[in-house]
């Protein structure tokens, strides 16, 4: 237990882990070799190797890349031979959204975590010269003397004769003109370049302070963030608020009020923009995420390696920060498992994964659906179960189980051979065969119908052999002396056995 840990003062209290007794073993896999950090597969491999050899109880994977097939995926791969330790494997699902079809992570044995907010704020009050106030949020620890206004600028009206309106509007750098921003307190549009970028390229222009106004995507998703000057996040409603008033006002004002936090605030959780979301673009069939979790604004220990912002400009040094991201949720649900684990030692990954899903919830704190970042009802693509309940996974009543031959069978069905199949399991694995009921599904060539008898096989066993027969006859009429195309698909939901039909009338 850390006690008396904040973030500049803000939000102090006792820090601790999910699983406050655990051991912990970082495993390094991403290295910085030319363009940024990289995570090679042989490394994340290499990780996974050693952890199962370490005898790890949890695995909290805070990483990914764009879905791809579980073959060709090492955090797929690498998860599967933990699981087969009985090692729960928690992933992060990506902070691509909201864009759907995002999700990264996305192996059934996985558990995979979204993002949301929780009910603290980190509040910074946005006053204008209309006395209009807007609740923002900052984790600046500069502020502007008390009840003073200053000019107030939009970014867009700060452009340099040299850069594009966009640029100027997102305050990217070299942008701005330092003529037009000295004094005055900018608005900068979010998008592209960093938050905290912004707020530095602001400060190197002459702003007093900056006001950080969401676009439509982000809706009303605002993160406290270290800014280096004076700041608050507002949501995008907002934003068109504020920026409305710069437009109708002849010497538009402005005041940003100090941080305050504020604990208990509704609506909470709702998801947070960035977080990824289905469907499932490698496995439809499969829901992710499968749960999500406190990620947005979440205070975390940090490294001294760096400043609070990660950029090179902030020479400042924290013990705790305040950061965002599936990276954040990951591990809460991992502490969870641990305590799971402490419980339930004999379940397995499934169970515990399954008393997760089941007991999550998808209300928020006002009792209503949880809602995504621009206040629209969310789904199962945007939080899977729902937002997890630590204290009902641990007494969830059933639980689902599942074992490693059920993944592979699994993998069967989508058609892996041995060779695929062989970097999931070393036993030589046979794929079973799959007896079960077809269905015809007839796409007609033009002017031509066509009957199958019978509409349905029943298959009991492998090798079995039916009958089946195809009649095509020609719509009076309606045929056309050309070759006309069509198919013949028989399905059991899961395989889609076609055969393309080409026919002329005669």
């Amino acid at each position: 237990m850390v006690p008396r840990a904040s973030v500049f003062g803000f939000g102090k209290g006792t820090a601790k882990g999910g699983s406050p007794r655990a051991r912990v073993a970082a495993y390094k896999v991403c290295w910085p070799p030319v363009s940024g950090n990289e995570c090679f597969d042989a490394d994340i491999l290499a990780a996974f190797d050693v952890a199962i050899q370490d005898g790890v109880d949890v695995l909290s994977v805070s990483l990914g890349g764009d879905p791809t097939a579980f073959f060709n995926d090492s955090v797929a791969i690498g998860s599967f031979h933990a699981i087969k330790h009985g090692i729960v494997v928690v992933c992060s699902a990506g902070n691509s959204g909201p864009a759907d079809g995002t999700v990264s992570n996305i192996a059934p044995w996985q558990i995979t975590v979204g993002a949301s907010t929780m009910d603290r704020e980190f509040r910074s009050v946005v006053v204008l010269g209309n006395n209009m106030h807007y609740k923002g949020q900052s984790l600046s620890s500069k502020v502007l003397p008390d009840k003073k206004f200053f000019p107030l600028l939009s970014a867009a009206d700060a452009k340099l004769a040299n850069a594009s309106i966009q640029n100027a509007t997102l305050c990217q750098a070299g942008a701005l003109d330092p003529k037009k921003v000295t004094g005055k307190i900018l608005v900068c549009l979010r998008g592209k370049n960093a938050r905290v970028d912004k707020g530095q390229q602001a400060a190197l222009a002459g702003a007093v302070g900056m006001i950080l106004a969401n676009d439509f995507l982000t809706g009303n998703e605002i993160i406290a963030d270290a800014h280096l000057l004076p700041a608050s996040h507002i949501n995008y409603t907002d934003g068109l608020a504020v920026f409305a008033y710069i437009n109708s006002t002849k010497n538009p004002m402005a005041r940003i009020m100090p941080v305050t936090t504020l604990i208990g605030t509704k609506p909470a959780p709702f998801m947070a923009a960035f977080s990824s979301k289905g469907p499932n673009t490698i496995t439809p069939e499969i829901l992710k995420p499968d749960i999500t979790a406190p990620g947005v604004s979440v205070i975390a220990a940090y490294t001294e390696a760096e400043g609070p912002t990660n950029e090179d400009f902030d020479k400042r040094r924290v013990q705790f920060n305040s950061v965002s991201g599936t990276s954040m949720s990951c591990p809460h649900v991992s502490g969870i498992v641990g305590l799971l684990k402490t419980r339930y030692p004999n379940w397995s990954p499934a169970a515990i994964k399954s008393a997760i899903m089941t007991s999550a919830t998808t209300l928020d704190n006002a009792n209503e659906r949880i809602l995504n970042a621009s206040y629209i009802k969310a789904g199962p693509f945007s939080y899977g179960s729902g937002h997890i309940q630590p204290n009902l996974a641990m007494d969830p009543g059933l639980v689902y189980d599942l074992s490693t031959k059920d993944y592979l069978n699994f993998l069967c069905t989508l058609g892996y051979n041995d060779t695929l199949i062989s970097a999931f399991s070393q036993d030589n694995y046979k794929c079973p065969g799959t007896p079960g009921t077809y269905r015809a599904q007839v796409q007609k060539p033009v002017g031509i119908s066509v009957k199958v008898k019978p509409k349905k096989l029943k298959f009991k066993k492998v090798g079995e052999e039916k009958t089946f027969i195809v009649s095509l006859k020609v719509k009076k009429g309606e045929a056309i002396k050309e070759y006309v195309y069509g198919q013949l698909v028989w399905s059991d939901h899961v395989h889609y056995v076609r055969s393309p039909i080409v026919v002329k009338a005669v």
